[in-house]
């Protein structure tokens, strides 16, 4: 072997071609598909009609839709006069408009977007006091690094509580220590992120008690909420298992020897790490419980994370200003959530205020037909998932969809149940990778993976649960459920 004595460039050059590195992929920010989809919408609102239900509150009153009458002129493109006040002839979205929906989401989603902001924070000291990596330790150390038991006992964990409770953004939180986890195992950041998001989306899959889409869903049929129990159980026990399989399978294609123990005993925890993670799994019980008792929306939610950051930098001892230039450095870490949130309801509002939105979900009740149960049943499965892209909110989709969906589903034989049993299908399966999901860009952002890279990864799972999802639906429109 030839050694070379000083490390000047052309020491040990090759003498014709110099092998150069591989070169990555760049990424494709987030934003900018946002971004394009939101000037799609506005094209929209000039090459689709304008039309509306009538509504008793958000609740669409089937058969009273209405075509507008609407001035589609390029020239409105360009126009900077405000839109008339309950004017009868409808208007497609300017230029103008289309850039003030950005500001204006973000006025609209301030609470959600400061609570991603603070949870960033309240890790950042978390990190900063090391409780997080001591965890992590006696967690791996406990079960030896064994992906076969981490893995598939998380998702339980993890989609327990969105099944049965409804849980999903609040789930940020674990995304930080899910990704620590990973790094620690030796696998890539993706993992950690699977591991909370995969579990969020199959256990809206299910639904077994989700109130954020049952109680809404079911009335609007004319079922009692929480009924239809047994389909609602099976698709849950299909689901998250199959997405424990598939993240298993990818470790183990990555290279990851999952046989091998993991060499790390674990340290004994000192007495402040003891008492932080105790604190963090009391406040997370109590914030389940008080979600859920109380009904706690996003400015309570906030104000209850910063309340548990002085908590846990009281616990390790750091000094104020410490905390309070940590907890800043971790809100930066999550402003591109906060813009990413903005720019998928900016995507919603403009279609609304083009009123194009009623007449897109028409469109598709027309498409959806009499044809018999499961041509029904199947077109009302992906048109909640095409409806998804532009009604991101699971309770919009189901106040908006259910009204018109319900009676056309019955006209075609198919069952009130089986039309929330497409709905919850259809809806959970699309946010599983739509682009326009604040809680999957949250999580994205959380884990620091981009859009593009998180789509890649999940598409083949994305394909598998849509076959398996449309295998559960024609099993229970036959059955009779």
């Amino acid at each position: 072997m030839n050694h070379c004595p000083k490390p000047t460039p052309l020491a040990c050059a090759p003498s014709e071609t110099t092998t150069q590195p591989p070169r990555k992929n760049a990424q494709l920010n987030p934003a900018i598909i946002l971004l394009s989809i939101i000037f799609l919408a506005m094209a929209l609102t000039y090459g689709v009609r304008s039309g509306q239900f009538q509504r008793e509150d958000i609740r669409v009153i089937p058969g009273t839709y209405q075509v507008l009458e609407k001035n589609s002129s390029l020239s409105q493109l360009f126009t900077l006069a405000p839109r008339p006040a309950n004017s009868a002839i409808a208007q497609p979205v300017s230029l103008a408009e289309t850039f003030m929906a950005i500001p204006l989401a973000i006025e609209k989603r301030s609470g959600l977007i400061f609570m991603v902001l603070f949870i960033g924070g309240m890790f950042a000291v978390l990190n900063k006091a090391g409780t997080v990596d001591a965890g992590l330790d006696r967690l791996l150390g406990a079960t030896r690094g064994n992906v076969y038991i981490l893995v598939p006992t998380l998702m339980l964990v993890l989609s327990a509580g969105s099944t049965f409770m409804g849980l999903a953004k609040e789930y940020i939180m674990f995304v930080p220590v899910m990704v620590a986890m990973a790094n620690r195992l030796g696998l890539p950041s993706i993992v950690g992120l699977a591991i909370v998001a995969l579990s969020v989306k199959t256990g809206y899959m299910g639904s077994i008690s989700n109130p954020i889409a049952l109680s809404v869903a079911q009335p609007l049929v004319g079922l009692p909420v929480f009924s239809g129990l047994s389909m609602r159980v099976v698709a849950y026990f299909t689901f998250v298992p199959l997405a424990a399989a598939y993240i298993l399978y990818y470790i183990r294609r990555s290279g990851f020897d999952t046989s091998a123990t993991f060499s790390h005993a674990g340290a004994k925890l000192s007495i402040r790490h003891t008492l932080s993670l105790v604190a963090l799994g009391l406040g997370i019980g109590f914030l389940v419980y008080a979600s859920n008792q109380w009904h706690w929306k996003y400015p309570e939610l906030s104000a209850y994370y910063l309340a548990l950051t002085m908590v846990f930098a009281a616990i390790a001892g750091m000094r104020p200003s410490t905390t309070a230039s940590t907890f800043v450095e971790g809100m930066n870490k999550m402003l591109m959530a906060g813009v990413l949130i903005a720019l998928a309801t900016a995507v919603e509002s403009i279609l609304a205020t083009g009123q194009v939105l009623d007449t897109l979900v028409n469109g598709l009740s027309h498409a959806i037909g009499q044809h018999g149960q499961l041509p029904a049943a199947f077109g009302m499965f992906f048109a909640q998932m095409s409806l998804d892209l532009v009604i991101p909110s699971t309770s919009g989709q189901a106040a908006v969809t259910m009204p018109i969906f319900g009676p056309l589903g019955q006209l075609a034989g198919v069952s009130p149940q089986s039309t929330v049993y497409a709905f919850l299908l259809g809806n959970g399966l699309t946010n599983m990778i739509t682009p326009t999901s604040s809680g999957l860009l949250v999580l994205l952002a959380a884990a620091n993976v981009g859009w593009g890279q998180w789509a890649k990864f999940v598409l083949p799972l994305f394909l598998t649960c849509m076959a398996v999802a449309l295998a559960l639906l024609a099993f229970a429109v036959l059955s009779g459920y």
